[in-house]
């Protein structure tokens, strides 16, 4: 696969997060556990600086699914549940993804969400604008459009959680684990990408029961629901707190003074997971730090003016 490649310079200049209002799609598997519920309500929360364009169901398997595709089904019916208590409509804007993860570097996988993005993407590059992808699961639904359209790389920024960082003992994550080609061909596409790591990053935000209780609970239809099964969810595990990741992905937008990064050479993804480094690749953004509080705050903030609303 050949790919639209773009100067280094210009990369780097759309790897510094824009002021103001910006086009941007959500791409979640929202009922794998707790966090990608979090994305989605802040995301709608902070439209003063998310234009959220659309929504894309992603593929997950694991002991809350059957198989991807019902993840990717069970996921879809989770944004319409949340879109329902926050009383938001997305007619038309919320698109299933694929059924499968992606089977090779080359291959797309065609669903309604990779279409969408592919239009979305092309349309913002008519504009000369630019589209931003939080993509904050499998990313088959991201690596599926840039396959079946690889000039739109010209025209997004992808902001992707997942993996561990480049200097990590393993990448045993599950965002990336589960579906590596995908990974790959994102990380070869030369798309500016924004990478978050779990390991001793997105990690760091932790939300415990008594923060649900005090900060989530009481707050409106869906500060409850996010309070309800959050709760159930952390006492299941016998756990006392839950890291809720995915929240990092709209926060690199609203809150760029909340996050540490280094702009370096896109790490080669190989086979078997381990990272490879080449300086001669292209740059992208890599976040190594975060203020949990000041993200949290913003959350909470929003969740108290929407409630109060």
């Amino acid at each position: 696969m050949t790919f639209s490649r773009l100067d280094h310079d210009l990369i780097r200049q759309r790897l510094e997060i824009p002021d103001g209002r910006i086009n941007a799609v959500l791409d979640t598997d929202t009922y794998n556990e707790i966090d990608d519920q979090y994305a989605l309500v802040y995301s709608l929360l902070r439209s003063d600086r998310i234009k959220l364009q659309a929504i894309y169901a992603a593929p997950f398997f694991n002991d809350r699914s059957s198989s991807p595709e019902e993840g990717m089904e069970l996921s879809y019916n989770e944004i319409l549940e949340l879109l329902k208590r926050m009383d938001v409509s997305m007619a038309g804007r919320v698109f299933r993804g694929s059924k499968i993860y992606l089977p090779d570097r080359g291959t797309p996988v065609e669903s309604p969400a990779a279409a969408s993005l592919v239009e979305k993407a092309l349309a913002a590059g008519r504009k000369g604008e630019v589209l931003y992808v939080m993509a904050i699961g499998a990313i088959t639904n991201v690596a599926s459009a840039i396959l079946l359209c690889p000039e739109i790389v010209k025209h997004m920024v992808v902001i992707w959680l997942g993996g561990h960082p480049y200097y990590w003992e393993n990448n045993n994550e599950f965002n990336l684990a589960q579906d590596v080609p995908a990974a790959q061909v994102v990380f070869d596409s030369a798309v500016p990408l924004v990478h978050i790591p779990c390991v001793k990053v997105a990690e760091h935000l932790v939300m415990s029961i008594p923060d649900l209780d005090y900060y989530i609970k009481g707050r409106g239809k869906i500060g409850d629901y996010l309070h309800e099964f959050s709760v159930e969810y952390i006492r299941k595990g016998n756990s006392l707190s839950k890291v809720i990741w995915d929240l990092t992905a709209p926060a690199v937008i609203t809150l760029p003074h909340c996050f540490s990064s280094a702009v370096v050479p896109a790490p080669i993804l190989n086979d078997d997971k381990s990272w490879s480094m080449d300086s001669a690749r292209h740059p992208i953004r890599v976040i190594t730090a975060l203020n949990r509080d000041g993200i949290f705050s913003d959350l909470y903030r929003c969740l108290d003016e929407f409630s109060n609303g």
